[in-house]
């Protein structure tokens, strides 16, 4: 549907979850994708699915906050398959916990997945790219990022940065012929993070994504593949006069 024939992909998190589902769908618009995921046994089953998709994988396992890491990657990538045409930073994780109770260390280990980890990647595959003067980055943010949630002070605020970093890049290389955009996903099911917040949740007596379902204004949660489709348009041509921007795929839950 939106052309993507040989191009290159770069999907951090792709192991499981809305990370799989993009990679998945890139495979399907015709990418070779590019997995980094410490979880080797989860980017290798969706490395099969690329390739059963006929589309060629490469699978790194990658710890996304080390920079090194990271540029030592996109290195191997460029040797295997070719330079990146779609970096997709889907690679996070999740916390809740009052404010009074979260570790410092906790905190930083937050931002330097969720949020350094943009930056590491954004900072490596830039130099190709603006040779080219094209390219794609799309970071996976949240709706959390827009709206300081009570329990999720710092996912909220990492994904904030997020999406600042995403608006400040896109105004810096829009004229080189690059495009930077973010998706804010809502409550989506089927992923590991998912899981992960709704066990800490019931643990701290908070409700879980099912349990709030029905404040959603399409009356259901969201899968992977919601944020997939999004993904797919704004890696494509056909999103060529959108960057900068921050969207929600949150079933009207957030409308900002």
């Amino acid at each position: 549907m939106y052309k993507l024939d040989g191009r290159i992909a770069l999907v951090t998190g792709g192991a499981v979850g809305i990370g799989r589902g993009i990679a998945t769908r890139l495979a399907q618009e015709g990418c070779d994708v590019a997995i980094l995921d410490l979880d080797l046994a989860g980017a290798e089953e969706t490395a099969a699915m690329v390739r059963a998709a006929g589309r060629r994988a490469l699978v790194r396992g990658v710890d996304v906050a080390d920079a090194d890491a990271v540029a030592a990657a996109v290195e191997e990538i460029k040797t295997a398959l070719g330079p990146i045409d779609i970096a997709i930073n889907n690679a996070a994780i999740t916390g809740v916990g009052k404010v009074v109770d979260i570790e410092p260390a906790a905190w930083r280990r937050m931002f330097a997945i969720n949020t350094d980890s943009v930056f590491h990647v954004a900072r490596s595959v830039l130099p190709d790219m603006i040779a080219r003067r094209n390219g794609r980055i799309v970071n996976i943010a949240s709706w959390f990022g827009k709206i300081g949630k009570p329990n999720y002070a710092a996912y909220s605020a990492s994904k904030a940065a997020v999406i600042v970093f995403t608006q400040a890049l896109a105004a810096e290389v829009a004229p080189l012929g690059i495009n930077v955009n973010a998706v804010c996903p809502g409550s989506i099911v089927g992923t590991k993070m998912r899981d992960d917040a709704d066990r800490l949740s019931r643990e701290q007596g908070l409700p879980t994504a099912k349990e709030r379902e029905h404040l959603i204004p399409l009356g259901r949660v969201g899968a992977p593949d919601d944020i997939a489709r999004v993904v797919a348009f704004l890696a494509s041509d056909e999103s060529s006069y959108m960057t900068g921007q921050a969207i929600n795929v949150t079933g009207g839950l957030w409308m900002n």
